[in-house]
């Protein structure tokens, strides 16, 4: 068995924090009790990450240790007859469609990039373009087994009655190290996505829109235009798609190219974003109508570039990603793109969606009825932090909520007033695990 070793390298996606860790890569599931044992004594909390597409410090453990699981990746089981896939929590949702679509069968909820692994997805809660109708990830999980830095092994089920179960779904990886998964896929006739793109000029056209289409399509997100004001406040494409009825059942080629090197600060200003969120909405408007494209390209736009977080400088970025409930969502998202717009710091990818009234399984899932907004912005210091400070006080103002996963910097009181579960959800943390962010919450 490798041991740790000692490594200041681990970074998060957004590449804002980095940090020392005591490192384990274990080949094989039978390493992972005594790699918990050790990790949590020698330093008195250790934490199991993948392959770190979390944005900022929920994925880290600074100054302790991090079992990576990338390595357990392998297919336990598979049965047909009810579409049950298990296998071990490194292996990545790209795995799982490279197996799932020649059979026929597709990921049941898949976030916006397919390198997340089956325990990420489940330590996260996930959720996707479908959640209307699909509602996140964990409403598709059938078992798991978890370890406990106590030796225990835990075989769980959605019918578990002790909470724990409720508690590792979007648990952030806090109740013990998932080893195996068990998750129910969907079926499919092909894997070719019939999408329509739809252009609207304003953020009231954007309501009207997704109001009348959810119901009928089973995807549905929009890009947003984040610093058109005025009249254009809002302004996007809304892609609305479903699942060909014909067609070919093929997995998608490989990755394109790579970003090679951190763009320099002075290539993301105020301009540049704002003239390609001009460009994008008018090439999107351009080619407006109905389409059959590749399940890829639609679902994981972003994975066709490798590191393209790169393309945010050395200093990285900070994704913001809020929910606030149907009542407040017009108002409070027209609100923050105002403050976003006035600020002049914008994204070049906003994604805004609606979250439909499926319950979450778990006591700290993100998603809840309401409007999302996503948007990444460059890493400009304090300029930044004091933006996202004043879009805080709008998501609180509405009752809402930010996403662990995209964050770096959440106050702990918006943290705690936006997870009403958090008091309850904290007494199934394992005592030898912990992370970066959750020391963060309880300071």
């Amino acid at each position: 068995m490798t041991g740790f070793v000692d490594t200041d390298q681990l970074v998060s996606w957004g590449r804002v924090l980095r940090a020392r860790h005591d490192l384990a890569r274990p080949a094989f599931l039978d390493e992972l009790p005594a790699l918990l044992h050790t990790g949590a004594a020698s330093t008195g909390k250790v934490l199991a990450g993948g392959l770190r597409r979390s944005y900022g410090d929920s994925c880290l453990n600074a100054d302790g240790a991090l079992i990576d699981v990338s390595a357990l990746d392998r297919f336990i089981a598979f049965d047909p007859a009810t579409r049950l896939l298990t296998a071990e929590a490194g292996v990545s949702l790209a795995q799982v469609l490279a197996f799932a679509i020649p059979r026929g069968l597709f990921l049941p909820v898949t976030p916006g990039t397919k390198f997340v692994t089956l325990g990420g997805a489940v330590a996260n809660d996930v959720h996707g373009k479908n959640h209307h109708g699909a509602g996140t990830f964990g409403r598709w999980v059938r078992a798991l087994t978890l370890l406990r830095s106590d030796g225990s092994n835990r075989e769980l089920t959605p019918e578990d009655e002790s909470g724990l179960f409720a508690a590792t779904i979007g648990g952030l990886g806090l109740t013990g190290v998932i080893a195996t998964v068990t998750v129910e896929l969907q079926p499919i006739s092909s894997s070719h996505m019939v999408t329509e793109t739809i252009p609207f000029a304003n953020l009231g056209e954007f309501f009207r829109l997704a109001r009348d289409s959810d119901a009928a399509h089973a995807y549905s997100v929009a890009w947003i235009d984040c610093l058109a004001s005025g009249g254009d406040l809002g302004r996007g494409l809304l892609t609305l798609a479903d699942h060909a009825a014909e067609g070919p059942l093929e997995v998608a080629g490989r990755q394109g190219p790579s970003i090679p090197f951190d763009f320099p600060e002075i290539a993301l200003n105020r301009y540049s974003i704002a003239a390609f969120n001009r460009l994008y909405h008018y090439a999107g408007a351009a080619k407006a109508g109905r389409r059959v494209v590749s399940y890829d390209p639609y679902f994981y736009p972003l994975d066709a570039i490798r590191n393209w977080n790169r393309l945010y400088g050395r200093r990285g970025m900070y994704q913001y990603q809020s929910v606030v409930p149907p009542e407040a969502a017009p108002e409070a998202t027209r609100e923050m793109l105002r403050t976003i717009a006035r600020a002049g710091t914008g994204s070049f990818l906003a994604v805004l969606k609606t979250f439909g009234a499926v319950a979450s399984p778990g006591l700290l899932s993100f998603p809840r009825e309401g409007t999302t907004l996503a948007l990444d912005f460059p890493n400009r210091g304090p300029e930044t932090l004091a933006l996202l400070s004043r879009l805080d006080a709008i998501v609180r103002e509405a009752k809402g909520r930010l996403y662990p996963a995209k964050d770096g910097r959440l106050p702990p009181d918006l943290f705690h007033a936006g997870y009403p579960a958090a008091e309850r959800f904290a007494q199934h943390v394992d005592p030898g695990i912990s992370s970066s962010f959750w020391r963060r919450m309880q300071s």
